[in-house]
């Protein structure tokens, strides 16, 4: 713990620090809540970048500082108070880099928002505000002039996902595809629908936007009376289509049983969850979006939920070297669970249709 204290020394911070101490179980990145006891001075949030799966730090933090100042532009442009608190604020080193490289790891501070909460658990009164708070985010970003660069190459691009997958199959490293070409063919029947959203991108039907590419309930942070206070964990943003932004909240949110689900009679789509996400997502971002955006947007929930499953089980073709697992068939567990979410989504399509 102490050579986190003297990390501390290379960053612009102020006040005396009287404690660090582990913040929240994320998956990618190692955070520390950094406490101060002079009168007036913040505290802070620091960071341990995952720089095997971010693997161009100067990039990743050159992304979060411009999409950063455009959203603090915005809010000082529509007159909000409290800006601090509604976009995060990245503390640079005092030789004014935004982070710092110790011989070994990568580490960025932030201020660290008071008094903010971010919930696991899901209502459809939370979904609303969640809706409204990643659309704005989107039609904040939707004129930002620096160019944002990806941070995961091909992170939700279908048909890069699909080539792994069927070289996953092709070396079949694990000696598990004998026993799964159900899933295979489940997989294989649907690529072509799941590979139009590339297609019409390539076609110049579907425009590329500045999206947060992990859009979970818990990536919002909420203020005392639940209303939304900002979007963080703004790693992954970076250019894609808006779809898949809605489309992983959905998967994520408004999804009745777990991503893991040992029990398939759990899993299905929650219409309530979805119409309420959808309700609160439209306010915000409907100012921006194109009718063919809007009219695919229940395609983008498809879309993400298949992304997934072909994730998961390459992962288990390959011998679950990328997800961690807690027993050896965790992968494929995970991937039934989420063709189970995806076939509910494809019985109630006409369903959710409607809602738009």
């Amino acid at each position: 713990m102490n050579k986190l204290f003297d990390l501390l020394k290379f960053f612009q911070t102020e006040g005396t620090v009287i404690s660090i101490d582990p913040l929240g179980a994320g998956h990618i990145n190692d955070s520390f809540i950094v406490k101060t006891q002079d009168a007036g001075t913040p505290d802070y949030l620091l960071q341990r970048i995952n720089h095997h799966i971010f693997k161009d730090v100067e990039l990743l933090q050159d992304n979060i500082l411009h999409v950063t100042n455009h959203i603090r532009k915005k809010l000082h442009e529509k007159g909000k108070t409290e800006i601090e608190r509604k976009v995060l604020t990245i503390i640079p080193t005092k030789d004014g880099k935004l982070y710092h490289f110790d011989g070994e790891n990568y580490w960025r501070v932030y201020f660290f928002i008071a008094g903010g909460k971010s919930y696991d658990a899901i209502t459809p009164a939370l979904a609303y505000e969640a809706g409204k708070a990643f659309g704005e985010f989107q039609s904040y970003l939707a004129d930002i002039p620096e160019k944002i660069e990806e941070t995961i190459p091909n992170f939700h691009n279908m048909e890069f996902r699909l080539e792994q997958f069927r070289e996953a199959v092709s070396r079949d490293i694990a000696g598990r595809v004998a026993a799964h070409r159900n899933l295979i063919e489940a997989i294989e029947s649907r690529s072509g629908e799941m590979c139009k959203v590339e297609q019409m991108g390539r076609e110049g039907i579907l425009p590329k936007r500045i999206n947060h590419c992990d859009t979970k309930v818990n990536n919002v942070l909420f203020d005392e009376k639940g209303q939304t206070l900002c979007v963080v964990d703004l790693d992954t943003v970076m250019p894609g289509y808006v779809l898949s932004d809605f489309g992983d909240f959905i998967r994520t949110g408004a999804n009745k049983g777990s991503e893991d689900d040992p029990n398939l009679e759990n899993v299905g789509i929650d219409v309530d969850i979805y119409t309420a996400y959808a309700k609160g997502y439209l306010e915000t971002a409907g100012t921006f979006l194109l009718p063919v955006e809007i009219e695919n947007l229940p395609f983008g929930a498809n879309l993400l939920t298949y992304m997934q499953t072909v994730r998961f089980f390459t992962d288990y073709l390959n011998g679950d070297t990328y997800y961690k697992i807690h027993f050896p068939e965790h992968n494929l567990q995970r991937t039934k669970a989420q063709l189970k979410l995806l076939q509910d989504l494809e019985d109630k399509q006409d369903q959710l249709k409607s809602i738009f």
